[in-house]
């Protein structure tokens, strides 16, 4: 299996793991925070739905300029849902246009003034970034909802809510 394949299949078990948690966000909640530091549930889950897409797609530049948009305030739990599954294909494709052959490339990431912040492979790009970073805020997402005592789905193993192996 190719590393392109694989990253794309490891995706896809992660995405319906991360489907799951943000099918629990309540939309009658998408404005509260845990911490006047913290972002509010519904720019969370947005930041979740909407990241893999985004930056998969940045890998597919050679660099990219940042211009410090952040993501959408949720409108509700079927928007971001909606965001989520479309970007999921869209992080597939991204994945797959870039191939084995241009995961070593170097990828930059720059200021508005031209100035190189960061320089990596994007093999490191989308490990890091588009599935790791994801994975980690799903993670936050997770302690949000136990904090808004809405029952949390099993992730990596059972949780106080559910029992693992659950099948949706």
């Amino acid at each position: 299996m190719s590393a392109t394949a694989a990253m794309i299949q490891e995706f896809e078990q992660e995405a319906a793991t991360t489907r799951r948690v943000l099918e629990r966000v309540p939309t009658d909640k998408l404005a509260w925070k845990p911490h006047s530091k913290s972002m509010s549930l519904g720019a969370l889950a947005m930041h979740i739905a909407s990241g893999p897409a985004f930056l998969t797609g940045w890998a597919t530049q050679d660099s990219v300029i940042f211009t410090g948009d952040g993501s959408p305030e949720a409108q509700s739990t079927a928007e971001i849902l909606a965001t989520h599954d479309a970007g999921v294909s869209a992080a597939k494709s991204n994945i797959s246009s870039i191939g084995d052959a241009n995961l070593g490339n170097a990828w930059e990431f720059k200021t508005p003034d031209g100035k190189t912040v960061m320089t990596m492979p994007k093999a490191a790009l989308l490990r890091t970034l588009a599935l790791n970073h994801i994975y980690h805020h799903r993670g936050q997402l997770s302690v949000y909802l136990r904090l808004l005592d809405v029952p949390v789905p099993s992730i990596y193993g059972p949780s106080a809510d559910e029992p693992p192996m659950r099948q949706s």
